[in-house]
């Protein structure tokens, strides 16, 4: 078995890619490394730089070639359901985690064989506005939906051993958080101080739209807090609601004409809102529910290709 595998999710990291690759493979790791490259239906021409980086490529390789966008983290899963490593460290194609982070990431997972998983955190971020924000408010959710330590930072360069890795690829529905699987699977949890360089090429995939949709997936795939939460504000606004019905009735006997219609409208458009609301909530689950049970995919490979010399993957 190969000691590392490294899985990059690739989008747009024509001009990145080759020259990571190339760092990866001057890593002294004894067992060998592995990397794999999901091009997640990259606009641009990453899937050609892909192929030629196997054809000549210093150390095993394997190539997988999505059939449409489907996200960062059902790209890693796809990764992960390629690799063979006893460690797997995924890192993003941006060189905002350099080669020789990888290396101390593995071996502080190496040294401290205990642990399930490392995640790693930094000094100081060099992460867009709207991308800082995201993750501070996605941190703070998930300490509630998730049960995350709160000491914890959930990065995306982070190390799994083996064992977790089998776990999370358990899950096998369209809408996988990558993270909220590991927290359900383990709480053997470590983390690294590393350090966090500005992104080489480009800028960042991570728009306000896939933010949203990142914390929609938690919501409602990986708790029911939602739910609860729910139905705890339908209970007091049911009894609200009850009140001023009595007080309705009391005011009718007091006065031939009822006061204060306009505020009661007021409060039916907001009780009208609140169950819109919920009932949307509702149909998200309901809705996911069923496109698990139509057999929506996790992600589709078009191709899948490896360097010379590269040990088969596993699937």
């Amino acid at each position: 078995m190969i000691s590392l595998s490294i899985v990059i999710p690739v989008y747009n990291g024509a001009r990145s890619i080759e020259r990571l690759v190339n760092e990866l493979a001057t890593l002294k790791i004894d067992g060998g490394v592995e990397v794999l490259l999901v091009n997640d239906c990259s606009p641009d021409d990453s899937w050609a730089v892909i192929q030629r980086i196997c054809a000549a490529a210093p150390m095993p390789v394997i190539a997988i070639d999505l059939a449409r966008n489907f996200g960062e983290h059902n790209a890693v899963m796809a990764g992960y359901a390629s690799s063979s490593g006893r460690y797997i460290i995924n890192i993003d194609d941006d060189f905002q985690n350099t080669p020789a982070e990888v290396e101390r990431l593995y071996r502080h997972a190496v040294a401290n064989d205990q642990l399930d998983v490392v995640y790693t955190f930094y000094p100081r971020k060099q992460h867009s506005f709207v991308r800082n924000l995201g993750s501070k408010f996605n941190n703070a959710v998930a300490n509630v939906l998730l049960d995350k330590p709160k000491w914890l930072y959930l990065s995306s360069f982070r190390c799994v051993n083996r064992f977790l890795c089998d776990r999370v690829l358990m899950y096998t529905g369209p809408y996988p958080y990558i993270d909220g699987l590991i927290l359900e699977n383990t709480q053997r949890i470590g983390r690294l101080e590393v350090e966090h360089a500005p992104r080489a090429e480009g800028t960042s995939g991570y728009t306000l739209r896939k933010l949203v949709r990142l914390w929609l997936i938690m919501f409602v795939n990986f708790s029911v807090m939602p739910l609860r939460f729910s139905s705890v504000v339908g209970l007091v606004f049911s009894c609200a609601g009850f009140l001023m019905a009595i007080y309705a009735v009391i005011d009718r006997f007091r006065n031939d004409t009822p006061e204060g219609w306009a505020s009661i409208v007021s409060v039916i458009l907001v009780f009208a809102g609140i169950q819109l609301l919920i009932l949307g909530l509702i149909g998200e689950y309901l809705g996911r529910l069923y496109l698990m049970q139509k057999g929506k995919p996790q992600y589709s490979a078009r191709t899948m290709i490896t360097a010379p010399g590269t040990p088969a993957p596993r699937t």
